[in-house]
Formats: C-alpha cells, sequence, structure tokens
C-alpha cells in the first residue's frame, strides 16, 4: 500500500448529531480515544422496560441457553415467525413482519440494501453516528446520495414491527453476553477486515508504515479470522475493537444468516487501524 493510495481518500468531518441515546456525546463515542479506553454503554431504558429479559438470562449456563432465551423472548415480544428465525423460505400464507434477522439476513447479502440503510439507521439514531457510504460516498455535499440513504432507512417495509426496540434489545443482550460467556476477560476483540480501497471508509491520518486512522462506516462488517478477511480484499485491516462498539458476533445465536464468516457487526466512528503485512 503507497502513499498515494491512502492520499487519494480525503476524509469529511461530517461524524454525527449532537445527541444519541446512550448519554454520551457523539464526538467522543465515535473518537480513538474512546476506542482506547471505552466507557461501560447502553442504550437509554431498554434493560429497565425489559427486565423479564435479563431476570431469564441470568438463568442461563452458558451462550447457548442465553441465546435460546433471548430468541425466545423475541418471538412473544414481536411476532417473530419461525420461517424468521431459521435459515429457509417464509410461508405465503403469513402477514410480514418485519425483524432483526431479516436485516442481518440483508445484510448479509449486501450491506448497502435497504436492510443495510436500516441497520445504519439504528446506529445514527441510538449512537448519533453518520454513516460515511451506502451505495456511494455520504458527504455533505452530495444531496442525491443522502436522500437514497434516508429514503431507504425509513422503509416502512421494515418498521411495521417496532424494529429500532428490537434492534436495541439485540445490543443490550449482545453487550450482556460478550461480558458475562465470550469475552468476560478482554475489553477488547481482535477483528479483522478485507478491502480493495478506501472509497467506502476515509483516511484520517497516517500515523506510520502501517498504522492509520480511519473513519468507519456506521456499521461494518469484521471477522474473527485472518484467513477469511483474505478473501475479502487485497488489504486486511487489523482493529482492537471494543465490546461496546459490537451490536453482533458469530456465536451469539444458535442459528442465524451470518454463520459462515465468523462476522462481527462493528458500529463506527474513527478507529486506529493496522495494515497486516
Amino acid at each position: 500500500m503507497g502513499r498515494e493510495e491512502i492520499d487519494t481518500a480525503p476524509a469529511d468531518d461530517l461524524i454525527g448529531h449532537s445527541t444519541n441515546l446512550v448519554g454520551l456525546p457523539t464526538r467522543i463515542l465515535a473518537g480513538v480515544a474512546f476506542n482506547a479506553r471505552p466507557l461501560p454503554t447502553h442504550i437509554s431504558g431498554v434493560r429497565e422496560m425489559n427486565g423479564g429479559l435479563f431476570e431469564m438470562l441470568e438463568l442461563a449456563g452458558d451462550l447457548g441457553e442465553a441465546g435460546e432465551a433471548f430468541t425466545n423472548y423475541m418471538m412473544a415480544m414481536f411476532g417473530i415467525d419461525q420461517e424468521q428465525r431459521e435459515p429457509g423460505e417464509r410461508s405465503g400464507r403469513r402477514r410480514f413482519r418485519s425483524s432483526y434477522l431479516r436485516l442481518i439476513k440483508g445484510w448479509g447479502y449486501d450491506s448497502n440494501s435497504p436492510e443495510g440503510a436500516v441497520l445504519k439507521g439504528w446506529v445514527e439514531s441510538r449512537f448519533g453516528i453518520f454513516p460515511t457510504f451506502h451505495k456511494e460516498r455520504l458527504v455533505r455535499l452530495a444531496p442525491d446520495a443522502w436522500a437514497t440513504y434516508v429514503t431507504e432507512k425509513m422503509s416502512s417495509r421494515f418498521h411495521n414491527n417496532s424494529i429500532m426496540a428490537q434492534l436495541d434489545l439485540l445490543y443490550e443482550f449482545c453487550q450482556w453476553t460478550l461480558r458475562r460467556f465470550a469475552f468476560p476477560e478482554e475489553s477488547h476483540v481482535t477483528l479483522f477486515r478485507g478491502v480493495n480501497d478506501f472509497h467506502e471508509h476515509p483516511i484520517k491520518a497516517k500515523l506510520d508504515r502501517r498504522r492509520l486512522v480511519m473513519r468507519l462506516n456506521s456499521l461494518s462488517s469484521f471477522t474473527a479470522e485472518r484467513q477469511i478477511a483474505d478473501c475479502f480484499g487485497d488489504v486486511v485491516l487489523m482493529a482492537q475493537v471494543p465490546r461496546e462498539k459490537i451490536l453482533f458476533f458469530n456465536t451469539i445465536l444458535a442459528s442465524h444468516p451470518l454463520k459462515g464468516e465468523g462476522e462481527f457487526l462493528v458500529i463506527g466512528g474513527d478507529y486506529e487501524l493496522c495494515v497486516m503485512p
């Protein structure tokens, strides 16, 4: 990776809203200093309004039992059909109900899909962090690009079943499982992302030959396996991601659409990354 490649991706200063639902200023939440020393982060009111779920989770003996409790709770709360809980075709006789699993499945096909816009919009709503890319670069002077993103993130097709509340619960469940079962001793998780260029994630600074600060999209896919990242791009980036910036990870549920790639969904902002040799 030459210096010319770095300099062809100028960063935009547009970072996010002045308010969010996690009680920290967005510029702090989206900065490298937060990633280095993260603070416990919760979406306001979610745990308090769903005390029954977290009481059930406390009885779980392992991640599998916790995932089953969460799945059953979500099915009861939001009427999520069996066809949406497991891979396969949905029965045409049932009315479509938007679910977090359908969004994750759509993201797995294409992060620039309407489902991807809804997920990026959830990050924007809850964490205040703007996306950097959806089908094309989202910068200040790109009204058509922003219009496409806003239209898709607000699509009524995906907002008919309290989808934002579903994603709030998914995030809080993820945070609970990361601390209880998945990474109880680690404050950060080493993750990898393969890229072919830096058009989607603008470079903020080059620290040395292999370290740089990059503004990640509001939501990005990473993997815990370096070999998998190699399949997705010529350049592999390594990040130390704080647990507070993880929405979803591969083993969180027994059955879901992203099982095959060891995928983590990472909330964006400015990250210090290492370009792997």
